[in-house]
């Protein structure tokens, strides 16, 4: 029975497991992955997962305002599939794709001086909203297991107390995906 199966060393070690593998995916030299297909619609696909979950949360949130529980769950646990989806297509993604910079006109991967004034100071609000997207996508890992894991337990007061931190970070993380595409995508 899940309410007495503790979870938590799989959970911190899936949460560091998924962001340790995303970074290496990303930061590591290595040949781009030739998958027989084309990805390059994949980030329109993945800002469409990110406004579904937000869209999904904000549901959430209104069902269990309004002591409709199992719509709450519902909308939560479609907006887990959906993240896992976004997690899946985005690795299959930067697996077989350069990375795209701000601004980056000529798509040569290098920004020019003439490049950078033309994105001008937007750049480092994109920058900015990345970053932040980056880092808090890390953490909303363990904050969306451990929240889960507790209303599967039935331990309701505390699944209350970490949602209330997990919700704001999570559809943060959902919207920011959506608004760091549309400043992107113009590069693609």
């Amino acid at each position: 029975m899940m309410k007495e199966k503790n979870l938590t060393i799989p959970i911190v070690i899936v949460s560091i497991a998924i962001p340790a593998a995303v970074a290496l995916m990303l930061l590591a030299p290595h040949a781009k992955i030739d998958l027989g297909f084309s990805t390059h619609a994949l980030p329109l696909f993945h800002a469409i997962l990110n406004s579904t979950t937000a869209i999904l949360l904000l549901a959430s949130l209104y069902f269990i305002k309004n002591k409709q529980i199992k719509a709450h769950k519902t909308a939560n646990l479609v907006a887990v599939v959906l993240s896992a989806i976004f997690l899946i297509s985005y690795v299959i993604y930067h697996a077989s794709n350069p990375s795209i910079k701000f601004g980056d006109i000529n798509h040569d991967g290098v920004l020019s001086d003439t490049e950078k004034q033309h994105a001008g100071p937007l750049r480092y609000a994109y920058y900015f909203i990345l970053t932040s997207h980056i880092i808090l996508s890390g953490v909303i890992v363990p904050l969306v297991l451990f929240t889960l894991q507790r209303a599967f337990q039935e331990r309701f007061d505390k699944h209350r107390k970490l949602a209330k931190i997990t919700w704001p970070v999570w559809f943060y993380v959902a919207v920011s995906g959506v608004v760091v595409y549309l400043m992107i995508s113009k590069y693609y």
